[in-house]
């Protein structure tokens, strides 16, 4: 399958394509100005591998949560390519392509752990996080999530039974999740990627999970994106982010 990925849903830009044993990729932290890359690189991966858009059997977007500006930018993109080019769409979730991505990881493969937790971020004092089963995991087969994608604060996630740990929420809020984890039972560096994206989509493609542009929807999972005047002024959420004045603020 010659597939085409992308996802904006943090503070990294990520496209990849993928076509016959051959994977390209651009993965860069560029913060929020995804939407000065995404199209110029999606284009520069076509060049490469001289393709056309009637090449591509589907494109696959990371759907979040994550960054609202981010997620609603490659949801947006994706519907505008797929419907120029006609093309149905693979949605995958930020955590999913997580989940999927630490399969790859050199610790992840040396521990091979029986339950993974993959727990991001969300600001505002919050963590989008889910639990997979690693025990039937392999190069062929994808760890499965046990829960719905959740939202809580750090102290409240559920780390009953998980043996391995991904995503930044690890290292953001290491004082209120006691992890009782080795250093190589975690990985507080990985992030949402195109790659990822790519490894869920084609594990959905086999199943026949496609979807049409009009049925594509991004995954916000948290309702409020921002907080008051009056919560800014109180220092709600902020402090635990470390940055006031941050500009990324309003998640989903």
């Amino acid at each position: 399958m010659n597939l085409l990925a992308i996802d904006t849903s943090s503070s990294w830009c990520s496209v990849a394509l993928s076509f016959s044993d051959t994977t390209l990729q651009r993965h860069e932290n560029v913060g929020p100005k995804a939407s000065h890359f995404l199209l110029p690189w999606i284009q520069e991966l076509l060049k490469e591998a001289h393709f056309d858009w009637h090449d591509l059997d589907a494109l696959a977007v990371g759907i979040g949560p994550g960054a609202f500006t981010g997620v609603r930018l490659a949801v947006a993109v994706a519907q505008g390519l797929a419907y120029g080019a006609d093309l149905p769409i693979l949605p995958v979730t930020s955590l999913d392509a997580m989940a999927a991505q630490a399969q790859l990881l050199p610790s992840f493969v040396a521990k091979k752990p029986k339950q993974m937790l993959v727990a991001l971020d969300a600001r505002m004092g919050e963590v989008y996080w889910a639990s997979y089963d690693c025990t039937a995991a392999s190069v062929d087969a994808l760890a499965k999530r046990l829960n719905p994608i959740s939202l809580c604060k750090p102290e409240a996630v559920d780390l009953r039974g998980a043996d391995f740990l991904v995503g930044n929420a690890a290292k953001v809020y290491s004082d209120q999740m006691p992890l009782h984890l080795e250093a190589d039972q975690i990985d507080s560096e990985l992030m949402p990627s195109a790659l990822g994206v790519m490894l869920c989509a084609k594990s959905m493609a086999q199943r026949g999970e496609f979807v049409s542009v009009d049925q594509l929807e991004p995954l916000y999972v948290r309702n409020k994106v921002a907080f008051t005047t009056l919560e800014r002024a109180a220092g709600e959420g902020f402090a635990l982010a470390g940055d006031l004045g941050r500009k990324d603020s309003k998640r989903v």
